[in-house]
């Protein structure tokens, strides 16, 4: 069954730290950890060494920020 995860962390981008809160769609944590370093680093150009995850927690589809998440998850 696939679940969401809200992923919370930093990343380092021209010498400055961003935060991030993301939300994916992912069978188990593993899978949701290897989906953000895939969208971060494709979406930003920055390595998987200079992501930063602090926290990882599965939330119920309802309390999604992202419409994309939610929507996908309306079905289930």
């Amino acid at each position: 069954m696939i679940k969401v995860f809200r992923l919370k962390g930093t990343f380092g981008q021209k010498g400055q730290l961003q935060e991030f809160t993301i939300d994916v769609r992912a069978m188990n944590s593993e899978q949701a950890k290897e989906k953000l370093y895939a969208d971060v680093g494709s979406k930003h150009k920055v390595k998987r060494y200079l992501i930063k995850i602090n926290s990882i927690e599965e939330i119920k589809p309802e309390e999604t920020k992202s419409l994309l998440v939610g929507q996908l998850s309306e079905g289930e």
